[in-house]
């Protein structure tokens, strides 16, 4: 599949993000059968045999005029799992993968084997610069204002930076909450939206209701850009932070210890002041469909 002929089976080019402790094959459905990519993390599921049964009901429950779903794989070496779960995204054929956490060209070649796409997300041009060296069919642009692990740098300057050297498929992200985001981000020289925290409070979302709720009620000066969670600076909703005791000088976390602290920590971007009520995934999409396509014939004509 070339990122042409994935892009040709969505409504509208956006991605749901694969987002830790949230997304799950009920979103991942919902959002593909709106015409929307859905993605999902393969840590999600706690282990591999458990990831695999994920797989097999996302495919058995979507059909061939539905959009493509993706896996988030985290290619780091304190990921034990990154290997078996590649494996069986190779045997079932996974359409996208999206990893984060490294660029390697052996991931790479084993996902173009089957005829699958390889989108590496990235928060500054070295990143991207690596993720191009090894292969990948798209660079997914973190911008400031993204949820969970992001960048600090302006989408305006994150693009065009990597537009430099970069002439494949470009997905940006960073507080996309709205149809005509999308619109704006192709004018900016970017091919895909990327949408997260909208999503959180979605009816199909895995979140607890306790993290739906604050994201309803939070708007952008609820969000807390901080590396005292994980090491590693993130976006995360202020209340949630002040509820819980934070390292005073965080290290490298494990991925266990990371999840444990992401269960009570939530993360969202600061595109959360559009979240107002929770709301099925289709009419989510349908909203941003439409948006999407009042904005192109308002600009565009």
């Amino acid at each position: 599949m070339t990122v042409d002929e994935f892009k040709a089976r969505l409504r509208v080019p956006a991605i749901v993000a694969p987002m830790f402790l949230v997304s799950g094959p009920d979103l991942v459905v919902e959002a593909c059968k709106a015409g929307l990519c859905g993605t999902f993390p393969a840590l999600n599921q706690r282990t591999s045999e458990g990831f695999e049964e994920w797989l097999v009901e996302i495919k058995d429950r979507l059909g061939p005029d539905d959009a493509p779903f993706g896996v988030n794989l985290i290619v780091h070496p304190s990921n034990p799992r990154v290997m078996a779960d590649l494996q069986l995204c190779v045997k079932h054929e996974v359409p996208l993968i999206i990893t984060s956490l490294g660029a390697v060209p052996d991931l790479v070649k084993a996902v173009h084997g089957y005829g699958g796409l390889v989108f590496h997300d990235v928060i500054k041009r070295r990143h991207a610069e690596k993720a191009a060296e090894a292969g990948v069919d798209g660079i997914i642009a973190v911008a400031a204002g993204a949820g969970g692990h992001a960048g600090t740098f302006s989408p305006f300057a994150l693009t065009r930076e990597i537009r430099e050297f970069w002439d494949g498929a470009l997905i940006l992200s960073g507080s996309m909450s709205h149809g005509g985001h999308i619109a704006a981000a192709q004018m900016m020289g970017a091919d895909f939206g990327y949408f997260g925290s909208h999503f959180i409070a979605a009816e199909e979302s895995m979140a607890p209701q306790g993290q739906k709720d604050m994201m309803i009620e939070a708007s952008a000066k609820d969000i807390t850009y901080t590396d005292k969670v994980t090491g590693v600076g993130a976006n995360f909703l202020t209340p949630s932070l002040e509820a819980a005791t934070l390292h005073d000088a965080p290290g490298e976390m494990s991925l266990n210890e990371e999840a444990k602290a992401w269960k009570t920590i939530w993360s969202a971007g600061h595109g959360t002041g559009s979240v107002k009520d929770v709301r099925r995934t289709r009419e989510l999409c349908e909203q941003l469909i439409a948006e999407y396509h009042d904005a192109k014939a308002k600009f565009c004509g």
